[in-house]
């Protein structure tokens, strides 16, 4: 299956947006901002030491293992129907951990020929995608988290090393997808004028992957939200940076079509999806808060059974190993 390119879009483009009157807009905008608490949980003084032998990897989808095209062939141009062959509720049985496919290969070989860096990642989302609540803790020294059994991850960490405790330009406090494509989000002391949050975080850290983490902030706008994820998705493949895109752990819409829109996008482009929500599944109130909206804490102790029921440790562990998952079989293409 080949990459989908529609049409060449610039990054700070956004289709059927207005602004909204300005009064609208601020409530908008407090609206959005109420989705991240201000409050960081206070690290516990105990550690734990029993060892777990959960592991929320789920099952992987079979690798396409054609030979990868050089990177200097055009993009080619996928045919697939944009619903095709997911029904309503399939999404919440795909893997947790995403397979690689040829596609991902040929936008990853044409970052490098780009000059993108193959040890630099980028998040692409809201607070819950900066480092204070998504993977800080692994570039943090001494080391706040225990690998426990999985100590084979330590090698993703390495090789990332500065991602994981960089603050992203395409994250922050109310993001949705037309936040990431809308220069009034980006930061004025590093983007240039009329540039978008997307296209200044890709300009700014030239990631090789890219955390795409959206929906929770799109549920008072979900007319918009396929639209605009299409034009994230096409800036970052024309880019040569390698979305994986992750469903959300929330169902605050109520009939979980976000997460089918994620999934469906994942599968007619050909990308990795990190089902997350699936991976929550099993935890107590499926990993969130009574708000519905939250994850609950817990440290990143991968050998603390308690710490292992709650909601942030399986999102950081499961990216951790979706990273990984990603990596290795594109890092293969390089030779």
């Amino acid at each position: 299956m080949g990459l989908r390119r529609t049409r060449q879009t610039p990054a700070g483009a956004i289709t059927a947006w207005t602004r909204p009157p300005r009064l609208a807009w601020i409530a908008l905008i407090l609206s959005l901002l109420g989705a991240c608490s201000d409050v960081h949980p206070t690290p516990s003084s105990t550690l734990a030491t029993s060892p777990t032998s959960r592991a929320a990897t789920g099952t992987a989808l079979p690798l396409d293992r054609a030979t990868p095209s050089p990177s200097a062939s055009p993009l080619p141009t996928n045919t697939l129907a944009p619903t095709a062959t997911l029904g309503p509720n399939d999404w919440q049985s795909l893997p947790v951990i995403p397979a690689v496919s040829r596609t991902a290969r040929q936008i990853y070989e044409r970052g490098l020929a780009l000059g993108n860096n193959p040890n630099a990642f980028s998040k692409i989302g809201d607070c819950e995608s900066t480092p204070t609540w998504f993977l800080g803790d692994f570039d943090r020294n001494p080391p706040p988290y225990r690998l426990g059994e999985y100590t084979d991850l330590e090698t993703v960490i390495l090789h990332f090393a500065g991602s994981f405790g960089r603050t992203s330009l395409a994250a922050g406090r109310g993001f949705n997808a037309s936040s990431v494509l809308t220069a009034l989000w980006a930061d004025p002391a590093q983007c240039q004028p009329g540039e978008s949050p997307l296209a200044c975080e890709i300009r700014v850290h030239r990631p090789s992957i890219a955390f795409v983490m959206l929906g929770t902030n799109d549920r008072w706008h979900q007319d918009r939200f396929e639209g605009q994820m299409r034009l994230i998705l096409d800036t970052l493949i024309e880019q040569g940076v390698v979305p994986i895109l992750a469903t959300k752990a929330d169902n605050l819409e109520g009939d979980g079509s976000l997460n089918l829109t994620i999934a469906r996008l994942a599968l007619e482009y050909d990308l990795p999806l990190w089902n997350f929500w699936l991976a929550l599944q099993p935890l107590p109130d499926h990993g969130l808060q009574p708000d519905g909206a939250h994850i609950t804490w817990g440290h990143n102790l991968f050998d603390d059974p308690l710490e292992m029921e709650r909601g942030w440790p399986i999102r950081n562990l499961t990216a951790l190993q979706s990273l990984a998952a990603v990596w290795r079989t594109l890092a293969g293409a390089e030779g």
